[in-house]
Order: C-alpha cells, then structure tokens, then sequence
C-alpha cells in the first residue's frame, strides 16, 4: 500500500513538473542589446516573457550563430520556442529552438 501511495504522489510530482515546463513562443535577442537589462559586459541572451526580459541559463547565445552579424541576437529580436521556467530573476531553459525569421515585406 505505501508503495502505491508513493508511486501516485511520484506521478503527481511529474505531472506539475510538466505543468510549469510548457512549451511558449517568446522573444529572444541579446539583453544588453535589445532589451536593456542590465548586468556583466558582454552579451548575453535573454528571453522576454509577459512583457519581462530574463537572461537564459541552459544555451548560449553563441550557439545561434553570430550574434553581431545583420540577423544576429544582437541586431535583432527573434521568436524562439522555449520550454523552461522563470527561476528568481532568470530563465531556466530546458529547451530552446530559435525559429526562422519572417520574411520582410
């Protein structure tokens, strides 16, 4: 019976794990650049989500390309689809995948 209850509260655990960790759309650029957060120098990505900017622990900016070129993070805002969570005052990403840029018009 103890073995049951643990497994149910281990499923329940899981489940609000997976709850916090949704997948979103947000806008990822460097957050010197583009966001104005404050913080070492150098650049660094950050996220914004519901109108807050975050710098993101888990990727580097650096793994997007180059960050200064023409359609860099630190030239311009992109979309990104982010699983994770906001941790204190930064984003905790478990995955991030940096979407293509839309078309000019």
């Amino acid at each position: 019976m103890k073995k049951s209850i643990a497994i149910v509260m281990l499923f329940f655990a899981f489940a609000a794990n997976a709850q916090q960790q949704k997948v979103q759309v947000v806008d990822a650029s460097c957050g010197q650049c583009n966001f104005g957060i404050k913080g070492k120098g150098g650049c660094d990505l950050a996220v914004k989500i519901d109108g807050k900017a975050y710098f993101v622990d888990g990727v580097k900016m650096d793994n997007h390309g180059d960050a200064h070129a023409k359609d860099g993070m630190c030239s311009v805002v992109r979309k990104a689809e982010v699983t994770g969570e906001v941790v204190g005052d930064r984003y905790l990403a478990t995955s991030f995948k940096l979407l293509p840029m839309e078309p000019k018009k």
